[in-house]
């Protein structure tokens, strides 16, 4: 039996389409048609305008109801998807990219925040798009603990690989990659306080606590 979710699947792709455009500061009707050529669209649109989930006005189209939560929840859960292929089970982009647009239809609520958890809340997805925050990141209780880790919970003496960095810092990314601190480099963290200083190959690098929280390390065996 078909599940539930794939039934909204046209519709959710194009709400999902529309909370990236705003992303890129290009909410409007023309651009979504270019987004989506699918002679579907219009008709979609239409439909959800219908239902109360957009609101159009020649070129301009806004989320309106529910719509924008809906969309945030498509968004939450591609990217927590992509986030878990790519860094836990190291499956390529591609194949990454093109599973996560089914996981996203199927994940509920509590399912994302426990694969949140579990990747230790990452902000951003592997192609540094913002990932929406859920509950368990305002309210982390523990009862998960997570693969993924800033480097700042890491403990002191662990070998650890480097999964992501956050990408709000673009200068101090690419200034920590001539160290090679990148994803991929394996890192030992020596100590915290007063400053973190963590091995590279061979060798020592002090951070800033504040550059520490940007990297996100997965424990090696």
């Amino acid at each position: 039996m078909l599940h539930q979710e794939f039934l909204s699947q046209p519709t959710d792709e194009i709400l999902e389409s529309l909370w990236c455009l705003r992303e890129a500061g290009h909410l409007t009707l023309p651009a979504l048609l270019e987004r989506m050529p699918d002679p579907e669209t219009p008709n979609l649109v239409r439909r959800l305008t219908e239902s109360g989930l957009l609101r159009v006005t020649g070129d301009q189209i806004a989320f309106a109801g529910d719509g924008e939560e809906r969309a945030r929840k498509m968004v939450r859960c591609h990217r927590l998807a992509e986030r878990l292929l790519n860094d836990v089970l190291l499956i390529s982009d591609r194949e990454s990219e093109q599973t996560a647009c089914l996981m996203e239809h199927v994940l509920s609520p509590a399912v994302a925040d426990a694969v949140c958890a579990f990747l230790g809340h990452p902000p951003t997805s592997p192609a540094g798009e913002p990932i929406p925050p859920g509950t368990c990141c305002s309210v982390r209780d523990g009862e998960v603990r997570p693969v993924v880790m800033s480097l700042r919970d890491l403990e002191v003496g662990k070998p650890a690989r480097i999964v992501f960095m956050s990408q709000e810092f673009h200068k101090r990314v690419d200034r920590l990659g001539s160290y090679g601190v990148v994803p991929g480099s394996v890192v030992r963290l020596r100590q915290k306080r007063p400053s973190y200083v963590l091995d590279v190959d061979g060798t020592s690098l002090a951070l800033d606590p504040d550059v520490a929280r940007e990297i996100y390390v997965r424990r090696e065996s």
